[in-house]
C-alpha cells in the first residue's frame, strides 16, 4: 500500500512538473514568434536575410531560466512559425535547426556553469552558430555564396542586442523563475 501510494504522489509530481515545463515552453515559443514577427525592421540591404528582430530575447531567456530544451523548442518553433506565417516560408526549415540549436547550445551551457560570463559566452557561441547556419541557408537559398555576406551585420545587431538585454534582465527573471518552478 505505502508503495502505491509513493509511486501515486510522484507520478502526481511528474505530471505536475511535465504540465508546467509544457506550458512554459508553449509560452516561450509564443514569446519568440511574437518579438520575432512585431518587433522587427527590415534591413535595406543584403539579401533576404537582412531583418533585425528581437525574437532572440525571449530565445535566450527561456534557454538560461528554463533549459536546453525549452530554449530549441521555443527558438526554433517560435522562429520558424514566424517564417512560415510571414511568407518566408523557405526560410522555416534552416530556422527551425539553426535557432533551435542556438536555443539548446545556450541552455547546455547554462545549466551547468551559472552566472553573467557564462550567460554572455554561451550567447556569444548562439551568435556564432546563427551567423554560420543562416550563411549557409542563404547560400543554400540563394545560390550565391557572396551575398549572404550581407546578411552578418544584420545577425549581429540582431543577436548583439539581445544579448545585452537578456544580460540587463535575466538576473532578476531568475528570482521571479525560482518561485515558480
Amino acid at each position: 500500500m505505502n508503495s502505491t501510494y509513493t509511486t501515486n504522489k510522484k507520478s502526481k509530481a511528474s505530471s505536475s512538473e511535465l504540465i508546467k515545463e509544457m506550458v512554459l515552453t508553449a509560452m516561450f515559443i509564443a514569446l519568440t514568434y511574437v518579438f520575432t514577427a512585431f518587433v522587427n525592421v527590415q534591413l535595406p540591404f543584403g539579401g533576404k536575410g537582412g531583418l533585425i528582430h528581437l525574437g532572440n530575447i525571449p530565445l535566450f531567456i527561456a534557454a538560461i531560466l528554463f533549459g536546453r530544451k525549452t530554449g530549441a523548442l521555443a527558438g526554433g518553433i517560435g522562429m520558424a512559425l514566424f517564417d512560415v506565417l510571414s511568407g518566408w516560408t523557405v526560410w522555416a526549415p534552416f530556422t527551425l535547426v539553426t535557432v533551435g540549436l542556438m536555443g539548446y547550445i545556450v541552455g547546455f551551457i547554462t545549466k551547468k556553469k551559472h552566472g553573467f560570463v557564462w550567460n554572455l559566452i554561451s550567447m556569444i557561441l548562439a551568435l556564432g552558430i546563427k551567423i554560420v547556419g543562416y550563411y549557409i541557408a542563404e547560400g543554400v537559398i540563394t545560390g550565391n555564396w557572396i551575398v549572404p555576406m550581407y546578411s552578418i551585420p544584420g545577425n549581429i545587431i540582431q543577436v548583439g542586442t539581445a544579448i545585452v538585454v537578456v544580460l540587463l534582465v535575466v538576473g532578476p527573471l531568475e528570482k521571479a523563475a525560482k518561485k515558480l518552478v
